[in-house]
């Protein structure tokens, strides 16, 4: 009989030690909690961090006082850069970024080239839009042949060759329906005598092009020298088609 009763007491054992309690429940819930609790905080964390990396970089530029390039073009031409580096069709060696920003005047210096592992401006210039954009102010776009107006967007840098326009440097299109007929619209940098501070004053604009971003004659080899074989350009305007649509602007 009393080894019955131990046998009973066994079982009983048994079957109990798969029962959890409420309160055993409750710790478990209360790990699981903090665990998404633990998960949450760490998205918007990564997204901060990456921001806040964004905006040391660009403090540490060594813009000329006066003729800063805006900051949120500086993001979206640095989330462009690294875009077009993640897809494989810039090196990830390539450090050099231009950023024309077509929504300030004609008659400031809206073109930058940045060494980004320098920290450093190395060129701030003038810069023409097309003839069909606008007249001080860029206003319209296209990337239609004929249409002799800017096309928006990231381009890469290719080769250079001696035209009707001097020494010029080739630009691809990267962004689909906004510039990718740059190349065969003929699409180039170049150097312009109308394209500086003495035309400016005299027609209270600089003069413009049939769509390229065209620079003063002074700095046209130095520029493209610096720019050519495989490196962003960014024109920039704040077009809201545009900026919802671009591939290369997506975080």
């Amino acid at each position: 009989m009393k080894g019955f009763y131990s046998l009973l007491g066994i079982v009983y054992m048994v079957t109990t030690s798969f029962y959890w309690s409420p309160k055993n429940v409750d710790i478990k819930n209360e790990i699981s909690s903090k665990k998404i609790e633990r998960l949450t905080e760490t998205k918007p964390e990564k997204t901060t961090n990456t921001l806040s990396s964004s905006a040391e970089l660009y403090k540490s530029i060594a813009f000329e006082e006066g003729h800063e390039l805006n900051e949120e073009v500086f993001f979206k031409a640095l989330t462009g850069f690294e875009n077009l580096k993640k897809a494989g069709l810039l090196s990830q060696d390539s450090h050099l970024l231009t950023v024309c920003d077509f929504s300030m005047s004609s008659n400031t210096k809206r073109l930058w080239v940045i060494d980004m592992n320098e920290r450093k401006v190395l060129f701030n210039s003038l810069v023409a839009h097309g003839k069909n954009t606008g007249e001080e102010f860029a206003t319209n776009f296209s990337n239609t042949n004929s249409s002799l107006q800017s096309s928006l967007g990231f381009y890469i840098t290719d080769a250079t060759y001696n035209g009707d326009n001097g020494y010029s440097l080739r630009l691809l299109g990267m962004d689909k329906g906004f510039n990718d007929a740059a190349y065969k619209r003929a699409i180039v940098m170049h150097g312009a005598d109308y394209v500086s501070e003495e035309f400016a004053a005299m027609h209270k604009r600089i003069g413009r092009s049939w769509g390229c971003p065209a620079v003063p004659r002074d700095l046209t080899k130095p520029i493209i020298n610096t720019i050519k074989g495989r490196n962003v350009l960014f024109i920039y305007y704040p077009d809201q088609n545009y900026l919802s649509q671009s591939e290369w602007l997506k975080a």
